[in-house]
């Protein structure tokens, strides 16, 4: 921080007080507080791109010890007016605070002393208001060398007199959230974000919409109710309902939007002059049904963006894209937004990683299996890479008693790219080991509602199939064991009748996470293939029968991810006489 000189006295002990104040900022605990619950009326004026909000917040004290001081953070380009608790306004001190987890690369920090101490554990209530403009705004991308066209189309939020769409944390913190600074320069963004999301996880919101212009209003959560205002026929209200903003990013959009209704439960809501791209779309949606296990039909609302070149952005029920003629790309966002919608779970490992695994099923079902592997090697560098370069100091074993630990793994994901694309493989193992009936008898059966144990898909599972898979679970899903690496150690033929070949294979896995993996023989005209389960730092052996003479042996079709492809080929250089 940084003050005028003092002229008098007076000022200078104004300066004391101020120093002291800002000394006690920087031993602040930030994310000592969680916002369970979030009651809020948001009045949105478009023509001059303004956000008023005014309601309640409660504040959860997750720390281990008592709590006098909260941090309450909302974009900097919103300013705090009052934070009440009960009817007694409370002391707080206003000051910006460096942090790429909103758009302008910074937040309006609200340091409140509390009226008593929360406990641990304990919770308080405040009342709250707040308001501000939020304007088209990508400083914290261009501020490190990103090109201003890439980051105005991937930072797109704003509240505008012709478009209104604004994303919640992790692009503008509309809603208060209290977390340490975030850098995308230090690569710390998906950190900061993560250990937010994991504490919003199971926040609720309660968010009543008023608009000064009489345009369509959606919102990324559950409507609950909708009304005209009747002393202001150009206004409009919409009230909604959201659970777990932690997994599912609050999302509000305003537009003159036209509406083609697709089976009753979604819609393609689209901008004036784009009847048709948007019938198009309608079409592709309606025929939808990605993950037909889950038995949950899904509820979607594709909204048009007006900028052709702006990034696509799913979140809770709600899809934003632009309208461009339909093509593979377009058709797998509309099957990753719709399978999303289909396997809600409080646990993002689930959902996310079935929304990317419907996208491998719809290639597969599109384009044959060869499209479906494609697609999964096409994520194999992003994750290796993402598995080469952990964040520095994080546990990867075991807790001392051996329970499934949440540190560095899909439990607790570091980032959502290292999320998506484990996730997904993941997924696809599980359903080349137990295959297609039992995975979706699985989905069938599951229960978000029930799901309060880290370990409550995998006891689902063993139960279904008759088979302990906790060790599958333990190396890719509760701890982060790193990727196998399959090496075929040695291949034995001999010729055991006429007709038929014995190959003995010997395949070591190099790597700290075990597999199922495919293992194929090839000959002249043909191949056979088995499955074959390695666990990690350990060796397996299979024999192969085949008709002819055996030329080779590749283990893993490209259906696992590793580390190290290139020893995975073994020729056979000789065959045992019968």
């Amino acid at each position: 921080m940084k003050f005028p000189a003092p002229k008098v006295c007076c000022c200078s002990l104004v300066l004391l007080v101020l120093c002291a104040s800002g000394a006690r900022s920087f031993a602040l605990d930030r994310e000592a507080f969680s916002i369970p619950s979030y009651n809020l009326t948001l009045q949105i004026d478009p023509e001059q791109h303004r956000l008023g909000a005014r309601g309640k917040v409660t504040l959860r004290n997750d720390s281990p010890a008592p709590q006098k001081i909260a941090v309450l953070q909302i974009s900097s380009s919103l300013d705090w007016r009052a934070i009440k608790a009960g009817d007694k306004a409370v002391q707080f001190v206003r000051q910006p605070y460096t942090s790429d987890i909103d758009h302008t690369g910074g937040l309006s920090e609200a340091i409140v002393t509390l009226p008593q101490e929360v406990a641990p554990h304990g919770t308080i209530d405040l009342d709250i208001a707040y308001e501000g403009v939020i304007l088209l705004d990508a400083t914290r991308l261009t501020r490190i060398g990103t090109p201003d066209d890439l980051s105005k189309s991937t930072d797109w939020d704003q509240i505008g007199p012709d478009f209104t769409a604004v994303r919640g944390a992790g692009y503008v913190a509309w809603y208060p959230i209290a977390t340490e600074a975030a850098n995308l320069s230090e690569a710390d963004l998906f950190e900061v974000l993560g250990r937010w999301k994991a504490r919003a996880a199971s926040s609720e919101m309660t968010l009543v919409f008023e608009s000064t212009k009489d345009s369509a209003i959606l919102f990324s959560g559950t409507p609950n109710g909708f009304v005209v205002q009747a002393d202001q026929p150009a206004a409009k209200m919409a009230a909604f309902n959201m659970i777990r903003p932690g997994v599912n990013v609050p999302t509000f959009v305003l537009a003159d939007y036209k509406k083609i209704d697709v089976k009753g439960i979604s819609g393609v809501s689209f901008l004036p002059g784009n009847d048709a791209i948007a019938a198009a779309y309608a079409d592709v949606l309606g025929s939808l049904n990605p993950l037909p296990g889950t038995g949950n039909p899904g509820r979607l609302q594709v909204a048009q963006l007006p900028d052709s070149s702006a990034a696509p952005f799913v979140s809770e029920g709600l899809l934003l894209v632009p309208l461009k003629p339909m093509t593979e790309e377009s058709r797998l966002t509309l099957v990753y937004a719709m399978g999303r919608q289909q396997a809600r779970s409080p646990r993002p490992w689930i959902q996310e990683g079935l929304a990317h695994f419907a996208q491998m099923l719809d290639l597969e079902q599109q384009h044959g299996r060869k499209s479906a592997l494609e697609y999964l090697l096409a994520h194999q560098s992003l994750l290796a890479d993402a598995e080469r370069h952990p964040p520095s100091g994080e546990a990867t074993g075991a807790t001392e008693n051996g329970t499934p630990s949440s540190n560095g793994s899909l439990i607790d994901p570091r980032d959502d790219i290292y999320l998506q694309s484990k996730a997904m493989w993941v997924w696809s193992m599980l359903r080349d080991m137990v295959g297609d009936a039992p995975l979706n008898l699985l989905l069938s059966s599951y229960d978000a509602t029930a799901d309060k144990s880290i370990s409550y898909l995998q006891e689902s599972l063993n139960k279904q199939t008759k088979r302990d898979l906790g060790w599958f679970f333990d190396d890719w899903v509760y701890h982060d064991r790193r990727l196998p690496d399959f090496k075929v150690e040695s291949a034995f033929a001999r010729k055991v009748t006429a007709q038929t070949f014995l190959v003995t294979i010997t395949v070591d896995n190099l790597g700290g996470a075990g597999a199922e993996v495919p293992l194929t023989v090839k000959f002249a005209g043909g191949e056979e293939t088995k499955r074959l389960e390695v666990r990690a730092k350990s060796k397996a052996v299979i024999r192969v029968e085949t008709a002819l003479p055996p030329l080779e042996v590749v283990v893993n079709d490209g259906s696992v991810p590793e580390s190290d492809m290139t020893n995975n080929t073994y020729k056979i250089e000789s065959i045992v006489a019968k």
